[in-house]
């Protein structure tokens, strides 16, 4: 199958169009979303229970680890509520957490997506393991990108998926991913960042992170975004097509894809990695869809930058400010959630991580 994207970007970024997030922010509430004292916090994912309340799930790991690549080897999904979209959300429990070497997501569980379809939350997210012994206060000094840790933790990465009837668990979770890699293709090194819509009749449209390997060494690529699908969400998922929607060699190189519907119809927001789509690197990126496969940018594609406006009064440009997620209440997007770090950029800059979240007009 082809994809369709028109893609004029001189053309584009001189449009005037009104950007559904951009031109809608609000201040960002100083007491938002969720910190946790000792922990790095990232990438969250918002969704309303029957209680009313809302439930945010997130990924944590310890800061004695430096924050990058301590997510490779420690983070677990915890669960918080709050009774308003802003917060500050509070701690509930741990939904997914280490639960063994032997099992491929028994390390490490990032990334959280939660959605649901009838009485069942469904909870997508990327899972990792790895062999060795766990890195504590006592070899923490041996650990980094290039440790054993973190070569194996990096290429067993891939997407599962866990569900329960109740937003406070208890979860099960799969004896094995539901995105595996493939060799020869974009995705051969790795699958990640999972991002799903279900539509109406139950089935499943999946963007993911991909990447493979590079001139058959330990090296891998730049990033892809590809596109499955599945006739349900415990279904099978199946890749389309053979190229990627975004890559270096066709559009440009995004991070943190996240879709949503609302009444006007399937969207998509991402991390332009390099800038070669908005202008600005790191910047937010706009595309829709009519069926979640074929997309189309924005005409005003820039989505967000990383300065925020705070309800304080202070204007900041934050050091991270990343994984997007845009909540949407009775048909209309009323917030978009970021995962941000303090510091002049870098993740080994920042002294700091937390969620949080912008109201929309």
């Amino acid at each position: 199958m082809k994809y369709v994207f028109l893609f004029l970007i001189g053309f584009l970024m001189s449009c005037n169009a009104q950007n559904a997030i951009y031109d809608n922010l609000k201040e960002a509430p100083i007491d938002g979303g969720l910190q946790m004292e000792d922990y790095w916090v990232w990438g969250s994912s918002v969704i309303k229970g029957d209680d009313g309340k809302y439930h945010m799930y997130a990924s944590r790991w310890p800061k004695f680890l430096p924050f990058h690549p301590g997510w490779m080897v420690a983070s677990e999904i915890v669960h918080a509520t709050s009774n308003t979209p802003e917060g500050p959300y509070q701690f509930e429990d741990v939904a997914l957490g280490s639960r063994g070497a032997q099992f491929w997501d028994g390390r490490s569980c990032h990334n959280p997506k939660i959605v649901k379809h009838k009485d069942t939350y469904i909870l997508y997210y990327m899972g990792s393991t790895h062999p060795f012994e766990e890195v504590n206060n006592n070899n923490v000094d041996d650990f980094n990108l290039s440790s054993k840790w973190c070569i194996a933790a990096r290429w067993r990465k891939r997407v599962g998926i866990a569900t329960s009837k109740s937003p406070y668990g208890p979860w099960k979770r799969l004896d094995a991913p539901i995105l595996e890699v493939k060799p020869d293709s974009y995705y051969s090194f790795l699958t990640s960042n999972p991002s799903p819509l279900i539509k109406e009749d139950g089935s499943v449209v999946l963007l993911f992170k991909g990447r493979s390997y590079k001139e058959d060494t330990i090296k891998h690529s730049d990033m892809s975004i590809g596109v499955a699908t599945a006739p349900s969400f415990d279904g099978e998922y199946t890749v389309v097509g053979t190229k990627p929607l975004f890559s270096m060699e066709h559009l440009g190189e995004v991070e943190d894809p996240h879709l949503w519907s609302d009444n006007e119809g399937f969207h998509l927001v991402a991390k332009d990695q390099r800038g070669l789509i908005t202008g600005g690197k790191g910047d937010g990126l706009l595309a829709h869809s009519k069926d979640g496969i074929n997309w189309v940018v924005d005409e005003n594609p820039r989505a967000y930058t990383k300065t925020v406006k705070w309800e304080n009064g202070k204007t900041i440009k934050q050091g991270q400010l990343e994984r997007p997620f845009v909540f949407v209440e009775n048909g209309q997007p009323t917030h978009i959630f970021f995962a941000t770090m303090d510091g002049p950029g870098g993740f080994g800059n920042g002294t700091k991580t937390w969620n949080m979240v912008i109201p929309l007009k």
